[in-house]
């Protein structure tokens, strides 16, 4: 089998493991950051909007931004390209190893293997479900492009050094550099581990890489510039859903040690995988001094091979370089997370991989077996590693499915950690089983009293079952704590709305639009409050603004019909009812209102068409056959109107109008007594019936009331 051949079907065979391990992972809804990072992200609506460059990452921005274009917020299209870009840098590391290998300072030694060996790298770094935090949490695709980017940079220099034309590949090794700034700070590091990776097995010396790409390495270094001007430019601010805790450079640093240890065993041995840690910081130098010892003694190990035995050393530079951002002094809310160690994994994998293999060779040697007999060992080793790892991650990614399956993963696995509580709590909101979000909520305050999100959810749970007194006082002591939170605003508004304190309300939704102006949500709600007090010209406004940052919401839709039929604007309230029914075909609440829309218009047979579909998408929907009714009396259609209404008050027993339009056409057949008797049920209920039809009812009788007996 000639190279090339033995290339492409290692290729291939990293692409079909990739994609089979990951292949239960594309129906995972948006989870936790996806949240803001996607549904909530304005600046993602539009391809040709200045604005998606101009978000913190601005290349995945723009990456989403191609997603939405694909399917708006269909989470299977954002699935596939985080899977894509994991494709990528598989390949791209396969790449990497493989001409690694190639290269005079180790040629002699790996050339015959560099194909499997490279094949084996790729495949366990692909399949390895410490991969999966990157991979199947979508708002991480800012981990796994920034490593797309890396590794294609590193890749770009290999090629150009071994070119007769290296200008092109030097100009694209930069190119993809400043693109990966777009993507995660940590791109950072990169000039500097490729300017080791050139020492160590292209140049021979620092001194003999400036000589040779000087002028590549200022135009690495030029990033930097782009990167900072990124930072300052940019919308938005760093961070993992709500951080609850601060922390000194002193503490973090104490605490990465641990941190890093811990990284290096999930690594061996990838058990208890958790989306949310809430590691502990620290609290004291001697409780972290086993882990610094032991962290010490890796990192002098590691500056001794840069220097001694700069292979080596490499692997070491480019495990602790790539996690020096976030594993080192600079404070971040959270000391721990899985998808950090994306790209560093790279550098265990690639050095047990070839340890295995040498110490293989060594076996086989000893025991007098070919050269051909230890390869295939080291093969079917690295297959069945491979295959162990890729079932781990198969399982892994069932636990994404669900909102509530993952938090109640964490919850379960780090039961101290009240963000795991209070975003379980918001889960079982979503999910409607409101008893289990307060008592989770409950737990997380337990657990950490002032924390706001807890307060947020569990003041959502009450305005969802109706206790609106306890959610404003949950949403008061949230804002109390958090006084930037949109979403307590939000929800304190919609406690209030359903109390009638619609001024309030809006005073409410006012501030969650400032804090929060691409939520949609809020403007919604802030419509039907303006509706609700008959300030129609500002209720359209607000869901004007709804769909514009959320085109697909059917209710907006509806309530602007509705206000604008309210506003005798019948044309734009039917545009409006055909928008809501093109979006949602199957939505009864759409056809009744266009029903009605037209019933106003004077079009009853339409009208009647429209009810007849609300009422076979939902037999219980009292108030279309009560309104299908109406058509049908103005039509003349008596028995038919009269049918409806029967069919309106077995529905709704209460239903008000509908006895009253009963008794109108009993009146109008001539049955006085029924009709006389729909009126008492009217009156009983609160109508208030119109004073010319009592009279016209009280002055009609029955042909045998005028003949007497």
């Amino acid at each position: 089998m000639s190279h090339r051949t033995k290339t492409i079907l290692a290729a291939v065979v990293v692409v079909v493991a990739g994609a089979a391990a990951y292949s239960n992972s594309f129906s995972g809804p948006f989870i936790w950051d996806d949240i803001p990072a996607i549904p909530e992200n304005a600046t993602i609506r539009s391809l040709r909007s200045a604005e998606v460059l101009l978000a913190r990452r601005p290349l995945t921005n723009l990456s989403f931004a191609v997603n939405y274009a694909i399917g708006q917020l269909a989470v299977r299209s954002y699935h596939a390209g985080n899977l894509l870009i994991h494709l990528l840098a598989a390949l791209t590391l396969f790449g990497i190893v493989r001409r690694t290998l190639l290269l005079p300072a180790l040629r002699d030694r790996f050339a015959g293997a560099s194909t499997g060996l490279a094949a084996a790298v790729a495949l366990i770094w692909a399949l390895h479900p410490l991969q999966t935090e990157s991979v199947t949490y979508i708002v991480q695709r800012v981990e796994s492009l920034m490593g797309l980017c890396y590794l294609l940079t590193l890749y770009a220099l290999i090629r150009g050094a071994g070119s007769e034309r290296p200008r092109p590949w030097y100009a694209a090794c930069v190119v993809v550099c400043a693109l990966g700034m777009g993507a995660k700070e940590v791109m950072a590091t990169a000039p500097i581990v490729l300017l080791l990776y050139d020492r160590a097995f292209l140049s021979g010396s620092f001194r003999e890489t400036f000589r040779r790409r000087g002028a590549l390495y200022l135009g690495l270094a030029a990033t930097w510039v782009l990167l900072g001007a990124v930072m300052l430019l940019s919308k938005g601010a760093a961070g993992a859903g709500f951080g609850i805790r601060t922390v000194t450079p002193w503490r973090y640093a104490l605490t990465q040690p641990g941190v890093i240890l811990h990284y290096l065993r999930l690594c061996f041995w990838p058990s208890s995988l958790c989306l949310d840690y809430y590691w502990p910081f620290a609290p004291t130098f001697q409780k972290a001094a086993p882990e610094l010892i032991a962290l010490a003694a890796l990192l002098v190990a590691t500056a001794w091979a840069v220097v001694r035995r700069p292979a080596l050393g490499f692997l070491g530079a480019w495990f602790f370089l790539i996690l020096a951002p976030t594993s080192s002094v600079m404070p971040i809310n959270d000391a721990c997370f899985e998808h950090r160690m994306y790209l560093s994994l790279a550098a265990v994998v690639a050095g047990a991989v070839i340890a295995a293999s040498a110490f293989i060779r060594r076996l086989a040697r000893q025991s007098a077996l070919s050269a051909d007999s230890a390869a295939l060992a080291a093969g079917v080793l690295a297959l069945a590693v491979a295959a162990a790892l890729g079932c781990a991650t198969f399982r892994r990614n069932a636990d994404y499915r669900t909102a509530l399956s993952i938090w109640k993963d964490v919850a379960c696995k780090r039961p101290k950690n009240p963000r795991a509580w209070a975003n379980l709590g918001y889960a079982y909101v979503n999910a409607s089983r409101y008893d289990e979000a307060i008592r989770c909520c409950d737990k997380a305050l337990d657990l950490e009293p002032d924390f706001s999100l807890a307060y947020i959810n569990r003041g959502l749970a009450y305005v969802k079952i109706g206790r609106l007194t306890e959610a404003i006082r949950d949403c008061d002591k949230a804002i109390a704590l958090k006084p930037d939170s949109g979403d307590a605003y939000y929800n304190r508004g919609r406690a209030y709305a359903g109390l009638g304190r619609l001024s309030e309300a809006i005073g409410d939704y006012d501030k969650a639009i400032v804090l929060k102006p691409d939520a949609g949500d809020a403007y919604y709600n802030r419509g039907l409050a303006y509706a609700g007090l008959g300030r129609l010209s500002e209720a359209i406004g607000d869901y004007d603004k709804a769909i514009a940052l959320k085109p697909d919401s059917v209710e907006a839709y509806n309530n602007r019909g509705i206000a604008y039929a309210k506003a005798g604007r019948s044309d734009e309230a039917l545009r409006n009812y055909d928008e809501a029914i093109k979006l949602d075909p199957d939505g009864a609440r759409a056809y009744y209102n266009r029903g009605n829309a037209l019933a106003s218009a004077d079009h009853d047979s339409e009208a009647v068409g429209d009810y007849d579909k609300a009422i076979a998408l939902d037999p219980h929907f009292a108030e279309a056959y009560n309104n299908r009714g109406i058509a049908y009396a103005r039509s003349a259609r008596l028995a038919e109107a009269l049918r409806d209404f029967d069919q309106s008050i077995a529905l709704k027993p209460d239903f008000v109008d509908a006895y009253k339009n009963r008794a109108f056409v009993y009146y109008t057949m001539k049955d006085y007594d029924k009709a006389r008797t729909d009126v008492k049920m009217f009156v009983r209920l609160g109508g208030r019936p119109d004073p010319g039809f009592l009279k016209a009812l009280g002055q009609a009788t029955t042909p045998a009331e005028r003949t007497g007996p």
